[in-house]
């Protein structure tokens, strides 16, 4: 694809300008590139725009490969180079949900370009339902990630199923690689690296202490919360998974607007956890540092230390979270007597947050689930109408809609929410019946 074409699709998403990373990208003849760059500074689109560069017209071969970590990952990045590359078909393929939906999707016609996990790739790989011989760019995403939840062996084998020579390939990160891939020849390749060229994210955070008099720290967060507004994404960080179901739990039976994200979950329940987190549905989230790295999120108004980060690099990726990009943002860290402050933590101020004398704030938000989606011919377009027409919404207070593969998730005033499931009651949607129900 040519660089004029790729600027006029980025312009046509509402992208007024690429910053200075995207354009060195994009100017850049290099067909090897190592892209160093911290959260939230547009690297998707980077890597996208090396990925495009290298795209023929689309002729029913698979052209490009995006090798990602994290299936929430794979479906962020799937979303950022369909909308930049119309008349291109890209595929996202992770596990969590049917194979055979993939297959059909494939057997209907070949993706131009796959975004996929190591092991889901593999797997269509030995299935022989997709071909490598045809890939001309591969990119690699959070390639050290990658290495941490151990994938390098799977991405060795699929480097193997590729040409000798693909035309292009970019292996990214959010901090400098110590470690080089030892299964592609990377002699030569250039290094971008923004780290170093972005305003200190430092100087846009809060830094808080925030005491807490117990060792359990369950009140002090609870009172923490209480500060915060329903309307404002915040998330909780913690170091382990049963510490993170603790939390919830606790938090759940106070009655916070809270959800709950950790590798524990089943798939479903992980996706539905940042969608309600991105709706506004439960605002508040309880995470491991899973949520730090990869994730589609919206832009949070803080982030809470629960626990203190074990590593300077768990203390960076969390804050990412927040401060993105110019924005400003507030890091609470509570703390316990007796606890040892890493050196890399520096307070700006303390908080003491007063004691709880009300019950917690509802989210203004509520969500609506239909056990129906892309695979069922449903659109947002027919869930809008459905909702304006039947359940006596305006078009203004239908918020976010997502549509999966066999479900959508709707956004909902929750003051509204009771009077609109009675109206919708019965009610067919495209001439069929799907269930409705509150999440």
């Amino acid at each position: 694809m040519q660089k004029k074409q790729i600027i006029n699709n980025i312009k046509a998403t509402g992208i007024e300008e690429l910053n200075p990373m995207q354009l060195a990208v994009l100017s850049t003849e290099a067909q090897k590139l190592f892209l160093i760059a911290p959260t939230g500074s547009g690297k998707t689109l980077a890597f996208t725009i090396a990925l495009l560069r290298q795209m023929q017209t689309p002729c029913g071969k698979l052209q490009g490969v995006v090798i990602a970590p994290a299936r929430e990952l794979v479906i962020q990045i799937a979303d950022v180079i369909r909308s930049v590359s119309p008349g291109y078909k890209i595929l996202p393929l992770y596990g969590g949900h049917p194979m055979s939906d993939e297959v059909s999707s494939i057997e209907g016609s070949m993706p131009d370009i796959a975004v996929a996990t190591p092991g889901r790739l593999l797997d269509h790989i030995t299935r022989g339902t997709l071909s490598l011989n045809d890939i001309r760019a591969m990119v690699m995403d959070e390639y050290d990630k990658s290495l941490e939840l151990g994938f390098h062996g799977e991405m060795k084998k699929i480097v193997r199923a590729m040409p000798r020579k693909v035309s292009s390939v970019t292996l990214t990160s959010a901090t400098l690689l110590t470690e080089m891939p030892d299964f592609i020849d990377m002699e030569g390749a250039v290094t971008i690296d923004y780290t170093t060229r972005t305003e200190a994210p430092r100087s846009r955070m809060r830094i808080v202490d925030v005491p807490s008099p117990e060792r359990d720290k369950l009140t002090t967060l609870a009172e923490l919360l209480a500060t915060f507004s329903p309307d404002a994404p915040y998330i909780v960080f913690v170091n382990h998974r049963e510490s993170a179901e603790r939390v919830f739990n606790n938090l759940k039976k106070r009655g916070y607007p809270v959800g709950l994200y950790h590798g524990g979950l089943e798939q479903r329940d992980r996706e539905l956890a940042i969608d309600l987190f991105n709706n506004g549905s439960t605002p508040w989230l309880v995470s491991t540092d899973l949520a730090s790295r990869g994730l589609d999120i919206a832009d949070v108004a803080a982030v809470v230390h629960y626990h203190l980060p074990l590593t300077e690099e768990t203390w960076t990726h969390r804050n990412g979270r927040t401060a993105r990009v110019k924005a400003d943002g507030t890091i609470y860290v509570i703390t316990a007597e007796g606890e040892n402050i890493p050196d890399f933590i520096s307070f700006d101020r303390q908080f003491y947050p007063p004691e709880i004398t009300s019950a917690p704030e509802p989210s203004p938000v509520a969500s609506l689930y239909f056990s129906a989606g892309k695979r069922e011919k449903l659109s947002r377009g027919d869930i809008l109408g459905f909702l304006i027409q039947k359940g006596g919404l305006t078009a203004e207070e239908i918020g976010k809609i997502i549509v999966k593969d066999h479900h959508a998730l709707v956004a909902v005033p929750s003051a509204r929410i009771s009077e609109v499931m009675k109206k919708i009651k019965g009610e067919k949607i495209k001439n069929k019946s799907v269930k409705i129900s509150r999440v």
